[in-house]
């Protein structure tokens, strides 16, 4: 790009267009090899970092958005910086949700997989998932995402198949795995297990059922249930062994209601006494708990749900009916036979499928599961070793306390489309045989052709090798030699379970070292209201018809600036505004630079010649680059971003450049103009610098048009080193008296209404003046128009308004000649009796008990807040009328008196 812009005028277009920019400098990055490892990293430090791999299931959203600025500003910085830095791209193959989107395709053409065969149907995958694909990387591009594209990887790639392949053979070598009969959550909209954190528990309305069990031999048991078409699958009843209301029914039988099977009743002190009538029907095909129960008293389980979501032959006349049908049959037939004691409306936490959102039904299932007990003590010890640093820190805890709970694996998923379990089962003797490769018989019986077992792994069996796989485990290779353990994952704190969790006890296990040192967890982003964005509220935000229109550095700052680690955040259309207004500011202050500067660098100018407010830019320059040094080495990427944000605006924009005009245009070949381009040179080489990991692509295409820059591409420029701008960063400190006095002058111009355009007479005193406005006078007079600056005691007779800044100075604003001192001395006064007549009512309304009594606590704060405000505002108002009401000038001042113009 310098190439480029060395035959071309140096300049920038009047007006910042994001879309005439952004591709094409993506272009030049890529030409370049900016994002690719160092042919020789040699002795440089390392910085490695996976992408959580995008789903190939649809378009990323606003929080792909959000995560992978984030990951890029790390990933700049660090390369910025000189590390040898590995930013490892990839897409993961989402089992259960490209499946499901590939099906809805299918059904939409009349098409099934079944009707498919298994191949066909899987050749369409791989066709959604390359379209899907593409357009994901396409996105990330257009994000700006500086990952090194040649080790792109997918969850399916060959290698990363063998890795899958590796650890099932291992876990089962080390008798972490085993497969039976038992409880899982079962997605009947999907047809297959899900595991505990894919199973979201909403509160919705249902209604309790008191049901009577009649009794062998008499009497009844009354039980309480939601779910009365399980009843069909009891097994026994079960009481509290202290429950004295049961204790002389245990070991007596029920009749069980609609089937007339006899069903025992047991002791068992998991039930909850205060729960219902405190007698609990136990149905272990269909409950996990129940299932426990069962287990404990060598209970049997008949399922009457079926997988399809529908009653089975078990449930006898109600085979064939859907859970709501059924559950509708039975409560009418126990109304009918006189067993239905009664029913109340209750709130029930239902199970439903994170993937599909249907209705999850607890089924035994004949699965995989991994033993998780050490694979746990290992990641959490691993935790509390701080061998896995977790920012913010108070996820530790949590990650800790899920450890410290977690329950079996369920790692099988009755899908087509994903890794296929290494398993093979003999159909002659039921041998099954873990192994890589298909055995040519069974190796107990002889006979031939064991079958491979139809089901795949779960998605995040894979997920959990990501950080391991992409870098060559388990062959290694030199990037996983130099790049592993990565140094962070930057990930959304929602999937801390999901994914985090299992990566760190699946690399602790097969590597012993840790899959990543620090896990940065970020919040989500909700819409303007707080909401969480989804489909059904229709409120979601596509990330890329944000940056259609804004741009993707518009997005970024968005996104980043300000939002702390691992907060949500409220994505707001003013917000995004202020960032585009803010690129554009950028663009603007560095088109006048460059106007400025002219076609060459500036000629060194020697510190002792540059002016106050140079001192002062430069320090601050210093600081801010110190602050976000800081922030960024804390993670923080949203404070370093603030931190810069305002010094651009503030500090630059709204005080520097303002206060150099007066130099550069007054006497553009003098020794002050020359100090001014030499400083503004710095500057904004310097904040492009700072800016660069934030906002790639403007401050790129700045950058470009930028004289003397040793660096082709800012992309590969490094990033400011302490004292880079100036070795006294205190020099400049008398000019923050000179920006109060500024800022005071104008205040007091606004408060008395003098007219924008006139000039006025400004007395000032105290410490420190001696200093400032030697230094800067001249930009008192220019940024608060002012033409007669004059540092003495005030005299009798002077008028004015007057305020006090900094350590005690004084700064009185002169006016007569300038308004009607007497008119505006009334409108103050009219100002103050209106103010004070709200002051009245506020205090009437926080003596009145009633109101005291009655409102919150907020709103009475809040009117407090209120008095002092309006209290406060009156004081202001008599010091004005004071003032401007004081004696006249005295007539007799002689002309030596006269304002100098200093």
């Amino acid at each position: 790009m310098a190439d480029m812009a060395a035959d071309e005028s140096r300049s920038l277009a009047a007006v910042y267009d994001p879309r005439a920019v952004e591709a094409a400098m993506y272009e030049r990055w890529l030409e370049a090899d900016a994002f690719a490892l160092p042919a020789d990293p040699g002795g440089r430090p390392r910085f490695s970092i996976v992408m959580p791999p995008p789903n190939v299931t649809a378009r990323l959203h606003i929080g792909h958005a959000l995560d992978n600025a984030l990951q890029d500003i790390f990933v700049r910085w660090h390369r910025m910086l000189g590390d040898a830095t590995l930013w490892v791209p990839g897409t993961d193959h989402a089992g259960i949700a490209t499946q499901a989107v590939v099906e809805r395709r299918l059904a939409a053409e009349g098409r099934s997989r079944r009707e498919m065969g298994r191949e066909a149907f899987l050749e369409a995958v791989w066709r959604w998932k390359d379209e899907c694909e593409t357009g994901i990387v396409d996105q990330l591009r257009r994000l700006g995402c500086s990952c090194d594209w040649s080790r792109q990887r997918f969850t399916l790639d060959p290698g990363l198949s063998e890795a899958v392949d590796e650890v099932f053979l291992r876990y089962w070598r080390d008798g972490l795995l085993y497969r039976g009969d038992y409880i899982v959550n079962w997605c009947t909209s999907c047809g297959t297990a899900i595991s505990d954190l894919e199973v979201e528990h909403r509160p919705e309305e249902s209604r309790l059922y008191h049901v009577r069990y009649p009794v062998e031999g008499g009497g009844h048991v009354v039980i309480a249930t939601v779910r009365p078409e399980t009843m069909l699958g009891d097994t026994a009843v079960a009481v509290h062994p202290d429950d004295e209301r049961y204790r002389s029914l245990v070991g007596r039988s029920v009749v069980l209601p609609l089937s007339g099977r006899r069903v025992p009743i047991v002791a068992d002190a998991h039930v909850d006494p205060k729960f219902g009538t405190g007698a609990l029907k136990v149905t272990p095909a269909h409950d996990a708990d129940d299932a426990a129960i069962a287990g404990r008293h060598q209970l049997p389980a008949i399922g009457v749900i079926g997988t399809d979501g529908r009653m089975t032959a078990e449930a006898g006349a109600f085979a064939g009916l859907t859970v709501a049908q059924a559950r509708t049959a039975v409560v009418a037939a126990l109304r009918d036979q006189g067993l239905m004691e009664g029913d109340e409306a209750y709130e029930a936490a239902i199970g439903h499928c994170s993937r599909c959102d249907g209705v999850v039904e607890p089924l035994i299932s004949r699965q995989w599961f991994v033993r998780m007990r050490q694979l746990a003590d290992g990641a959490a010890r691993a935790v509390r070793e701080g061998r896995i640093r977790f920012v913010p820190e108070g996820f530790a805890k949590l990650f800790l306390q899920w450890m410290d709970g977690v329950h079996d694996w369920c790692i099988s998923r009755q899908l087509w489309w994903g890794h296929r379990i290494p398993a093979y089962e003999c159909a002659a003797c039921g041998e099954v045989l873990v192994a890589r490769d298909a055995p040519q018989a069974c190796p107990r019986c002889g006979a031939a052709g064991m079958e491979r077992d139809p089901d795949v792994l779960d998605t995040w069996f894979s997920s959990a090798l990501w950080p391991m796989s992409t870098l060559g485990w388990p062959d290694g290779g030199p990037d996983f030699a130099a790049y592993f353990p990565t140094d962070l994952l930057v990930t959304g704190h929602d999937i801390l379970f999901f994914w985090v969790a299992r990566m760190a006890f699946s690399s602790l296990h097969l590597t012993g070292e840790v899959p990543f040192r620090v896990v940065l967890l970020h919040g989500l982003v909700r819409d303007a209201q707080g909401r969480k964005m989804s489909k059904s509220l229709r409120n979601g935000i596509d990330p890329m018809e944000v940056i259609d229109r804004c741009g993707a550095d518009a997005l970024r700052l968005t996104l980043v600036v300000g939002v702390a680690p691992g907060n949500d955040q409220r994505f707001a259309s003013d917000k995004l505004e202020g960032s585009q207004r803010f690129c554009n500011k950028l663009w603007n202050a560095a088109r006048f630079a460059l106007g400025a500067l002219g076609a060459d660098a500036p000629a060194p100018v020697p510190p002792q010649r540059l002016a106050l407010v140079d001192r002062w830019l430069l320090g601050r320059l210093e600081e801010a680059a110190d602050a976000a040094r800081q922030a960024l080495e804390r993670l923080d990427a949203g404070e370093a971003l603030a931190g810069l944000q305002s010094l651009v605006w503030d500090v630059f924009c709204d005080w520097y450049l303002e206060a150099a005009k007066p130099r550069l245009y007054g006497d553009p070949a003098g020794e002050g103009a020359a100090a001014a381009r030499q400083t503004l040179h710095t500057a904004l080489v310097g904040i492009l610098r700072l800016l660069h990991p934030f906002l790639p692509f403007i401050t790129e295409a700045i950058w470009a048009q930028l004289p003397g820059t040793p660096w082709p591409l800012l992309a590969t420029a490094p990033w400011p080193q302490s004292g880079a701008f100036t070795d006294d960063r205190g020099a400049g400190q008398p000019f923050e008296l000179v920006r109060e006095i500024v800022g005071a002058i104008r205040s007091l111009r606004a408060e008395v209404r003098v007219p924008p355009a006139a000039r006025v007479s400004v007395v000032v005193r105290g410490l420190g003046v001696d200093a400032a406005l030697a230094g800067a006078a001249d930009v008192v007079r220019s940024l608060a128009r002012v033409e007669c600056l004059e540092e003495r005691p005030l005299r009798s007779g002077e008028r004015g308004v007057a305020a006090v800044v900094g350590a005690g100075v004084e700064v009185l604003v002169l006016l007569d000649g300038v308004v009607d001192v007497r008119a505006e001395a009334q409108r103050l006064g009219r100002e103050r009796d209106g103010v004070a007549a709200h002051r009245v009512k506020a205090e009437a309304r926080l003596a009145d008990a009633a109101f005291l009594q009655r409102a919150k606590p907020e709103v009475i704060e809040r009117e407090r807040v209120r008095l002092e405000a309006l209290t406060a505002s009156i004081a202001r108002l008599d010091q004005r009328i004071a003032q401007l009401r004081g004696a006249p000038p005295d007539a007799s001042q002689d002309a030596g008196d006269a304002c100098d113009g200093k």
